[in-house]
């Protein structure tokens, strides 16, 4: 029960930032709410293996509930925030409900951005949500079906022609996926299509990928990705997206499937809260993560521009959301026992991670430069090690342990309904 001595601290958003940001204010004398619009905690690093048949979405997925249930302090509360009322210290929801708080920690994440061509967005959908991922899944196994059912040679090219925009870890892992997926998992499915013929583009504006990792590291990616199939763009720029395919600068490409991975922009939550933004929507908080004249008010993880003490920015990676939730609850914690708050918010670099396909990754930390078998299976273990809970821990263990020894993708399931403009094209052509 809630007393007048109490802090209410609201955490806007169930990620890792903010799911940490809660259990880290278990033993608070506070109580804790916790808003998001979903009633679960998705694990977004393996959406991707959701999107291409490797995973079911509720191995990458745990109620939110559930995870806080034992935790005496917290509530948890289904709604979509739409405003911040920093004069009256209230959480304005979509359905006119307030939350006062005296403390609050928005943790709203990110979305993908089309760089002011929303209208791209039916035809070339990111991979942020689980409605994302299910929906990328039924348009690729869609494609190689009515790739099987057409005698038209150029519309099945165009069929099982995949393009991936955007050349980060997640257009990487993407593309390496679909090219195990498409080589091995469906290869003897078929009788009309050989899918080992599927054609498979990686396009990246800049000039290698994988920005982030040192450039040897980008060129392994780019090795390995080649010997798999996939043909790698580098300084393409997208100058047009339709149904039927991507426009480049000086190429077009009959592709009926795109996905999205150029970039990303964050939520309106710097707007919410009068903050001053960079050019993607995150926050430019101070160092200790709170906004600049709202010492009460903390932004965290991808809704945050935060710079480590060299000043690179921090990278918008699960371990950074965890550690900057474990700094605010600190922080908080601090105050309430009427101690000053930690110094500023310091990020520990545990390294880069990314995968290309079966027994091949990199991996960058400090000095270390590691790629191949024994890279794939450390980020294997440290993607296992980061899911919540020993069922999900498991599951995913054992599924891809079944997958790597039989090349199979168990999850290949078309559920759902796809009213774009992109499904209609294909099914009237």
């Amino acid at each position: 029960m809630q007393t007048q001595s109490r802090r209410k601290v609201v955490i806007v958003g169930a990620g890792f930032g903010g799911l940490t940001t809660a259990q880290s204010l278990a033993k608070a004398d506070a109580d804790i709410t916790v808003v998001d619009r979903r009633n679960f905690h998705l694990f977004q690093p393996l959406l991707y293996q959701v999107a291409t048949a490797g995973l079911n979405p509720s191995d990458i997925a745990w109620p939110v509930r559930s995870v806080l249930r034992n935790q005496a302090n917290a509530r948890v509360l289904l709604g979509e925030v739409t405003a911040v009322d920093k004069a009256a210290h209230d959480v304005v929801l979509d359905d006119g409900r307030r939350l006062p708080y005296d403390y609050l920690v928005l943790a709203t994440g990110a979305t993908h951005t089309y760089f002011g061509h929303d209208e791209w967005a039916p035809v070339a959908p990111g991979l942020k949500r689980i409605d994302d991922a299910t929906l990328i899944r039924r348009r690729l196994l869609l494609a190689f079906e009515r790739a099987e059912n057409s005698d038209d040679p150029a519309l099945r090219r165009a069929l099982t022609t995949f393009v991936i925009v955007g050349g980060g870890p997640t257009g990487v892992e993407m593309a390496g996926a679909i090219a195990e997926l498409a080589q091995h998992a469906l290869a003897s499915d078929f009788r009309s299509i050989d899918p080992r013929d599927t054609r498979i583009m990686l396009v990246e504006g800049a000039p290698r990928l994988l920005g982030a990792f040192p450039e040897s590291l980008s060129e392994v990616a780019r090795r390995e990705l080649t010997r798999m199939g996939v043909e790698v763009h580098l300084n393409a720029q997208v100058i047009g997206c339709d149904a039927r395919g991507v426009t480049l600068q000086k190429d077009r490409i009959d592709a009926h499937t795109i996905i999205w991975a150029a970039g990303v922009a964050a939520s309106p939550a710097a707007r919410w809260v009068g903050c001053p933004a960079d050019r993607a929507g995150r926050a430019l908080v101070a160092a200790d993560l709170s906004v600049p004249g709202s010492p009460e008010i903390f932004v965290i993880g991808d809704t945050a521009s935060v710079k480590t003490v060299q000043g690179a920015p921090v990278p918008g990676v699960a371990p950074a959301a965890k550690q900057a939730g474990q700094h605010v609850a600190a922080c908080i914690r601090a105050e309430i026992r009427g101690k000053p708050r930690p110094a500023a918010f310091r990020y520990r670099n545990f390294g880069n991670l990314a995968t290309i396909g079966r027994n091949s990754a990199i991996i960058h930390y400090g000095k270390l430069k590691m790629s191949g078998g024994l890279a794939w299976w450390l980020w294997s273990f440290a993607h296992i090690y980061f899911l919540i809970g020993m069922r999900n821990r498991t599951l995913v263990a054992i599924q891809w342990f079944w997958n790597y020894l039989s090349f199979s993708r168990g999850a290949r399931l078309i559920v759902g309904s796809d009213a774009t403009s992109n499904d209609k094209a294909i099914k009237t052509d």
